[in-house]
């Protein structure tokens, strides 16, 4: 009976360590740490719900690097401490509200860019009427309520960047629905320009077999091809603002299966990521100016028959995925894909230690479960982004 007693409070000893002793500890360390007063501008237009799933990731690693706005002396708010959309309840009959800057006057834009130490461009996608409402043609674009970059946007970046602040571009912060005329005055900004291409993986291929693959996406390849789809198996679908679509089959036109996003283990500005990290969502294509430094790239590993669709397409062998240039005191950084997405539950940001935890729990190889990307690449990307810049300001 005695051993029986021992080996109880042996495993109630080990659980109470792991449920209360382990998490006090590491809430303190994390509550221990000092603040980091900075000033974060976050420019959010797709949120068509109060999930803020396109912010979500960049505002959970602004919390565990006790990131405090220094007009409130708090942690940054995730439904509140943002610009662009906002939905509501639906109660009033109203989608949403907007907040940005596009009625700010040139001295206002000029204080906002002096007084913002980051401004990060996370999604201007926006907000569409099928977000909210059952269309009845889906292979209809749906009607846009707002969306796009205006003047006063792509202006606060040039500001920002004459004043050596950081900035951020994420996927999709120059393509549709923003005009080409304010696209071509930020790609002239920022050094990057968008090739009109977007691409993204898919598991299979098989229309049959896959019901996920988007209505449009289908109908607009059909409409080009004699109404044939002869697609099965995994494969990389291509995407141009024209409305082309090119479909690039696994081992046929490329050999990675899912396109990796690949790290050099000595980058110039030594950011600690993993080597190869699978990539299976939205990506853009883009091409940068010369005194640009490669984080991590794109690599399909193309077959011949693939390089030279590649070729024809007007596209690299290798495409930029987070790429920076250096800006006096701050950075210009441009990530060309869909990385902040994070429709996770993520939980407290308030213990220390607690990605290292994840990373053991979620492997970077498996590509269907978004946590893995978050924990191996995503969050420790924009924590030393962020450190990076509070240390520079």
């Amino acid at each position: 009976m005695k051993e029986e007693l021992k080996l109880y409070f042996r495993r109630l000893s080990f659980l109470f360590l792991l449920l209360v002793v382990f998490p006090g500890l590491s809430f303190g360390v994390w509550w221990l740490k000092a603040d980091k007063k900075a000033s974060i501008l976050i420019l959010d237009k797709t949120v068509p719900n109060k999930d803020f799933r396109e912010h979500l990731g960049i505002f959970w690693a602004m919390e565990y690097e006790k990131f405090v706005n220094p007009e409130t002396d708090e942690l940054y708010k995730l439904d509140q401490d943002y610009f662009g959309y906002f939905p509501s309840d639906q109660e009033d009959g109203k989608y949403g509200f907007v907040k940005d800057f596009s009625n700010y006057s040139q001295s206002e834009l000029d204080q906002l860019a002096e007084s913002s130490d980051i401004i990060y461009y996370a999604d201007t996608y926006g907000v569409y009427r099928n977000d909210f409402e059952n269309e009845e043609d889906a292979d209809e674009p749906s009607k846009k309520i707002y969306g796009g970059l205006n003047s006063n946007e792509v202006r606060l970046i040039e500001l920002a960047q004459e004043k050596e602040k950081t900035v951020l571009l994420e996927y999709n912060s120059m393509a549709s629905p923003t005009a080409k005329g304010l696209r071509s005055q930020m790609e002239n900004s920022i050094g990057v320009r968008w090739t009109g291409w977007v691409a993204r993986y898919f598991d299979e291929l098989d229309t049959a077999i896959n019901k996920g693959l988007p209505d449009w996406l289908i109908s607009n390849y059909l409409d080009q091809h004699e109404q044939s789809w002869p697609h099965q198996g995994p494969g990389l679908v291509f995407v141009n603002e024209s409305g082309q679509i090119e479909v690039f089959e696994d081992q046929k036109d490329y050999q990675n299966t899912i396109p990796y996003i690949r790290t050099p283990g000595r980058n110039k500005a030594n950011f600690r990521l993993p080597e190869i990290v699978p990539y299976p969502d939205w990506f853009d294509v883009v091409l940068v100016q010369r005194e640009f430094q490669v984080i991590s790239y794109y690599d399909i590993e193309p077959t011949n028959e693939g390089l030279e669709r590649l070729r024809a397409m007007g596209l690299p062998r290798f495409f930029p995925a987070v790429v920076f240039r250096p800006n006096g005191k701050g950075r210009s950084y441009y990530i060309a894909g869909d990385f902040a997405d994070a429709k996770l539950n993520l939980g407290s940001a308030k213990f220390a230690g607690l990605p290292t935890l994840w990373r053991g729990f979620y492997s970077v190889a498996n590509h269907r479960d978004r946590h893995g990307f978050f924990w191996n690449y995503y969050q420790p990307l924009i924590s030393q982004i962020f450190s990076e810049a509070h240390r520079s300001k």
